[in-house]
């Protein structure tokens, strides 16, 4: 199969360091390659970068090795196609010959068009994404976190769970509160029942009388001020996240009519 690029380069991705090879060449012949390996840091990144603009370099290659191409993507996708492969892909594509060092080889995969291009998002895209997938954790977390304090309940023979279908609503975080200081009374707590709950106070006074002891208080106070630190910073992703989406309304194409 004849060559389909004349000037192209790939960059094997490791962590502290990145290996570039350069294929320079028509169709015909064999091309001048040259292997140059740079540091990841940002300064020598830009070199490479420099260093294949003032070769005429119209596409480079690499693999998706977990979140070290995003970086150096970053500093190559404004000047080259950058064409990102599967590395079960690339490592399937028959013809490669044992000596053939891991960046010459994808240099000669782009040269002959033979590496399946993933999609990249956009910059605005992949900014979302991150936040995204940020919430969710935190989201994660916060589950986790519930779930500890439920348990803790139980453990202290609190059984507001089975009364109050959200024990982290409003009526719910005023108990958890009033348990936390430890000077009011299963009547006076349940008396902070808001809406509906408050038809099940009787329920709610057996439910609040528990075992309550100071190791309990402890662990209740280092819950709730990590359940209210979550909330705090999901909002604030919230709003970063509400930000982005109207940005990105304001960049997106308008349809010719």
């Amino acid at each position: 199969m004849e060559p389909i690029i004349e000037r192209c380069a790939s960059v094997d991705v490791g962590q502290a360091t990145v290996v570039a090879c350069l294929l320079v060449g028509g169709p015909k012949g064999r091309p001048r390659k040259e292997l140059r390996t740079f540091r990841t840091v940002t300064k020598e990144l830009l070199e490479m970068r420099d260093w294949f603009l003032s070769e005429g370099v119209s596409q480079v290659g690499m693999e998706s090795t977990g979140v070290y191409w995003k970086p150096i993507h970053a500093v190559l996708e404004d000047s080259f196609e950058v064409i990102v492969g599967n590395a079960h892909h690339i490592k399937n594509v028959p013809g490669r010959k044992t000596d053939v060092r891991d960046a010459e080889w994808l240099a000669t995969l782009v040269r002959h068009g033979l590496i399946a291009k993933s999609f990249v998002p956009p910059p605005p895209i992949r900014v979302l994404r991150d936040l995204l997938r940020y919430r969710r954790k935190l989201v994660e977390s916060r589950t986790a976190e519930r779930n500890r304090l439920l348990k803790l309940l139980e453990t202290a023979n609190i059984k507001l769970s089975s009364v109050a279908s959200n024990v982290f609503g409003v009526s719910g975080m005023l108990m958890l509160k009033a348990l936390l200081k430890g000077a009011t009374t299963p009547q006076e707590m349940a008396g902070l029942a808001k809406g509906r709950l408050r038809e099940r106070i009787s329920d709610l006074e057996l439910a609040l009388e528990g075992n309550m002891d100071a190791d309990h208080r402890f662990l209740l106070g280092v819950q709730l001020s990590r359940l209210e630190q979550v909330e705090s910073d999901i909002a604030r992703l919230d709003e970063r996240i509400d930000e982005r989406l109207v940005t990105m309304g304001r960049l997106a194409p308008v349809a010719s009519s």
